[in-house]
């Protein structure tokens, strides 16, 4: 916890901060677009453009936050996508099989409201200047 408090003492100059802003606009705007349309939440959310450019640039950017506390919201954004994509496999899994169509469904119910709160939670904290608190 206190590398963390380390992490955001230090400054993030502008750019950095106002990116991982964009890209967390850019996943939120994906996985919206699954509310408005027939498609679940999450499968807007991997599918979308907006969203694979921002897993895209989180590689892409990753070492000019590294050592900052910006670091911990780029992690943060890249696990949810990848988590979001392993949850999606296994329901398409359970959904070859007649009896796992209902808990596939569930699933990826469940998978897309987990996005929704990633997104929310992680953009809170980033517009509080707070880092994400991440396992060890």
């Amino acid at each position: 916890m206190q590398d963390m408090q380390q992490l955001h003492d230090q400054p993030a100059p502008d750019n950095r901060l106002t990116l991982t802003h964009v890209i967390y606009g850019l996943h939120a705007f994906s996985a919206l677009t699954g509310l408005m349309s027939a498609a679940f939440v999450v499968t807007a959310f991997l599918s979308g453009w907006p969203s694979i450019i921002a897993v895209i640039i989180n590689y892409i950017k990753r070492d000019a936050v590294r050592g900052t506390w910006l670091e911990s919201h780029f992690v943060w954004q890249i696990r949810t996508f990848w988590f979001a994509l392993l949850w999606f496999v296994v329901a398409g899994l359970l959904f070859v099989s007649v009896l796992g169509i209902p808990a596939a469904l569930l699933l990826m119910l469940g998978t897309g409201i987990w996005v929704l709160y990633r997104i929310a939670r992680g953009w809170l904290s980033l517009l509080d200047g707070q880092p994400m608190s991440l396992p060890d």
